[in-house]
């Protein structure tokens, strides 16, 4: 017995309908509930009547691969805030920006996206456009010579997107996009062979 579409884009919506659960909770700042309820409620109205366009997910959670992610992130958010305040302390300096592109490994839109938000949310850095079905980002850098050049900036983002996949990719993916899947395996492996 099949499920009516409706129904059916309910029950493969549940992560998207718990994030939203949890957003409207920290919006209203009360654990009660009621807030739980109603948040539920505003979840399920908002994925069952509005058409959103389904993502995909291959992946799973690496949660050393979060871990790596959420810790670098909270330090180049502290050292970029340290740069860009220094950038705009110090006196008679013009930064240099640029609009650079990256392009990224990956051509999954989920990907795409959080490598693109968490660059976005470093300061100094803002994504001005991003191509999906090139899987290319373009970015405007505050102070390219702080940041140790054009092609520093863009092993930036590599790395950012790296540590994404590292944290939500599947082995498959990962492969896909160059990457070995476990490369502490790997590198012992190669030790054992030689």
């Amino acid at each position: 017995m099949s499920l009516h579409p409706r129904r059916h884009r309910l029950a493969t919506q549940w992560p998207t309908i718990i994030w939203l659960v949890v957003v409207w909770v920290l919006l209203w700042g009360d654990l009660s509930f009621g807030n739980v309820l109603a948040g539920t409620v505003v979840a399920v109205l908002v994925t069952g009547l509005l058409r959103m366009t389904p993502i995909d997910f291959h992946g799973r959670l690496h949660p050393w691969g979060l871990v790596v992610l959420v810790t670098r992130f909270v330090w180049d958010l502290l050292h970029a805030s340290v740069e860009v305040s220094w950038v705009a302390l110090r006196p008679r300096h013009t930064p240099r920006g640029a609009v650079i592109g990256v392009q990224l490994r990956s051509h999954s839109d989920l990907y795409l996206t959080m490598t693109a938000e968490l660059c976005s949310l470093v300061p100094g850095s803002l994504v001005v456009e991003a191509h999906r079905l090139t899987g290319m980002l373009y970015l405007h850098v505050l102070d390219v010579e702080q940041t140790g050049g054009v092609e520093r900036a863009r092993q930036n983002v590599l790395d950012q997107e790296e540590r994404v996949l590292r944290a939500f990719a599947s082995d498959a993916e990962l492969r896909e996009a160059g990457l070995e899947p476990h490369p502490r395996r790997a590198a012992r492996r190669a030790e054992v062979r030689a």
